[in-house]
């Protein structure tokens, strides 16, 4: 009797447990709560995010150029006057220019993210921090670093197959150069001056981007032993005798006054850069910007220096080539 007791009571549980598990697996789940990210910006600084940001600011074209060629257009919500490529990024409400950034205004967009370069670290990081906003710096030195920041946009944001993939033919693009110009002796290198600015006559250190592009694209820079933009005289550029001069335009009124000097100062002529037709122009933002554009910039370069590696027909001299080259 007790046995048979025993059956129907299990044999009366048994649905009993079974309903208990279907409406178990039945029941909406809660969403998982996303895990903060941390990451280390290009200053050396640990910042932490609660979740992937939605709404960003950036304060520097080069970040605002790297967040829409990760996809992020959408997500991008204020920029400066200076955001100007792509243009789409001339759409985005205005928070200032390039170092004076309006901190109201970027409150107002209720970022959870803002992205800065060095230039910002001593007054708006401060300003953006105190007010309990999260502040990313972004400040690649060097072409590598260049790539790294594009691999810790994509980490931050979301976008870690884009920005892998972004990388990936960055990479393959350099080496179809550097694989040709690694190679040259250093006779083999033409001695090349960079004009920033023709008066005074500025040109680029060795810490520079373009210094890097120009050695890359297997050149000599005939500026050495000196860092950032330092002003020369006439009479240096002219004993330093270059073989190919190009000029940065594209920058401000008189964009092309430095390129007008360097193709017609009179003291100039003698130069072998002149009297071999071996002065060039080329936007300032595809070489001097810290963006994916640089390797169309160090493409360019190598064109210039270069021209029996990597041939083209049509050769180009003026910035109007490039214009509606493909960016």
């Amino acid at each position: 009797m007790k046995s048979k007791i025993c059956r129907v009571a299990v044999f009366c549980l048994v649905p009993v447990v079974m309903s208990s598990l279907l409406v178990a697996c039945a029941a909406p789940t809660d969403e998982v709560t996303p895990s903060p990210i941390e990451i280390t910006d290009q200053i050396g600084r640990v910042v932490k995010l609660e979740k992937v940001p939605e709404r960003i600011v950036s304060l520097a074209p080069s970040n605002t150029e790297i967040l829409f060629a990760l996809g992020l257009g959408d997500k991008v919500v204020g920029v400066t006057e200076y955001c100007d490529y792509p243009p789409e990024a001339k759409e985005k409400e205005k928070v200032g220019g390039y170092s004076d950034a309006n901190t109201e205004r970027i409150v107002a967009l209720n970022p959870d993210l803002i992205l800065i370069e060095d230039i910002h670290t001593d007054e708006v990081l401060p300003a953006l921090e105190n007010l309990g906003l999260t502040v990313i710096t972004i400040d690649p030195r060097n072409l590598d670093e260049v790539l790294e920041s594009i691999i810790l946009l994509g980490e931050i944001t979301g976008k870690d197959e884009e920005a892998s993939q972004l990388v990936t033919e960055m990479r393959n693009r350099i080496s179809v150069i550097t694989d040709k110009t690694s190679k040259l002796t250093q006779a083999e290198r033409p001695r090349v001056f960079y004009v920033i600015w023709h008066d005074p006559l500025m040109t680029v250190g060795t810490d520079t981007r373009i210094h890097e592009l120009i050695e890359k694209a297997g050149g000599l820079n005939i500026i050495q032993d000196t860092e950032g933009y330092p002003a020369i005289s006439l009479e240096t550029l002219v004993e330093a005798n270059p073989q190919v001069i190009i000029v940065g335009s594209g920058m401000g009124e008189g964009a092309d006054l430095p390129f007008q000097f360097a193709s017609t100062e009179p003291r100039l002529e003698n130069v072998d850069a002149r009297i071999n037709g071996r002065v060039y122009e080329i936007h300032t933002d595809i070489v001097g910007r810290p963006t994916p554009r640089m390797i169309d910039g160090l493409e360019q370069l190598a064109k210039f220096i270069h021209p029996e590696l990597l041939s083209r027909k049509n050769k180009p001299h003026k910035i109007e080539d490039f214009v509606g080259a493909p960016q």
